[in-house]
């Protein structure tokens, strides 16, 4: 496969934001894709790929049934769509790929592409390509679930920015602790069944009592007290359970005002 820069967006105004180019690839999750979204990633020349419900389209409904692997199609405006104010009608077609990833137990997601190229972008490729998301994903629920980001303590701009800044520098010493334990960590796996990391949520407890102390303090304090969160980071690994999956229950609090259980672990923060 072809190698290229890649970005995890949710909106247009990220590419822009981004200064996304030719050469760059944006992969977005479930919810995004529409004609008029990709025509605009047309128009600006942007290489995207995006996962896409089953019933987004009677074009992708019959793609799942087929059982194909990968087919180079073309899609139209959906018979609902408002075009009013749109330079392209009801029946100017977008040239798109369409994309079977298979997950196990039967499961399987469609990704839509502008990598039309079979010989450069392999079917058994993309499901790797689009896992490169997954890494955005759960740093939004460190911020979300771990470091409380939603959670403010006033109501004026100030106190949001403030806030929000704090919660980015303790996730920012966060990673760069672990980013200096990962050849140790590397190495220590070599002799276990699974690999191994640092647990998150309770690397960010451990550094909540220490954070203002580590930022303040004078160098030689501030150096004891970096080396011992390395050692405290490096007594609570998780392992990685290769491919682990937890089903989807999208509407088990649907009957619910409040759900009994919020989540499945401790606040670290």
């Amino acid at each position: 496969m072809a190698s290229f820069p890649f970005y995890s967006s949710c909106c247009v105004d990220h590419e822009r934001d981004a200064r996304a180019s030719w050469d760059d690839l944006i992969i977005y999750d479930r919810g995004y894709p529409s004609y008029d979204f990709i025509n605009q990633h047309l128009d600006r020349g942007l290489n995207y790929v995006m996962r896409v419900k089953i019933g987004f389209s009677g074009l992708i409904k019959d793609f799942e049934k087929s059982g194909k692997k990968s087919i180079v199609t073309e899609m139209y405006p959906g018979k609902n769509a408002k075009l009013s104010d749109k330079q392209y009608t009801r029946n100017t077609p977008i040239k798109v790929r369409l994309v079977r990833v298979e997950l196990g137990k039967g499961q399987v997601e469609i990704l839509i592409t502008s990598l039309a190229n079979s010989n450069l972008y392999s079917t058994n490729e993309f499901k790797q390509l689009y896992f490169k998301r997954w890494r955005v994903e759960t740093f939004y629920d460190e911020l979300k679930n771990k470091l409380k980001v939603e959670h403010f303590s006033g109501y004026s701009n100030l106190s949001i920015l403030q806030d929000f800044k704090a919660a980015l520098f303790v996730s920012n010493v966060q990673t760069l602790i672990v980013s200096e334990l990962e050849d140790e960590i590397k190495e220590g796996n070599q002799t276990k069944k699974y690999d191994y990391k640092v647990n998150t949520n309770v690397s960010y407890g451990l550094l909540k009592n220490r954070i203002v102390t580590l930022f303040l303090e004078e160098q030689s304090v501030e150096t004891d007290i970096v080396e011992e969160l390395k050692l405290l980071f490096k007594s609570n690994l998780v392992p990685i359970r290769p491919n682990r999956k937890f089903e989807r229950r999208p509407g088990k609090y649907r009957n619910r005002i409040k759900p009994k259980i919020t989540k499945n672990q401790k606040d670290g923060v």
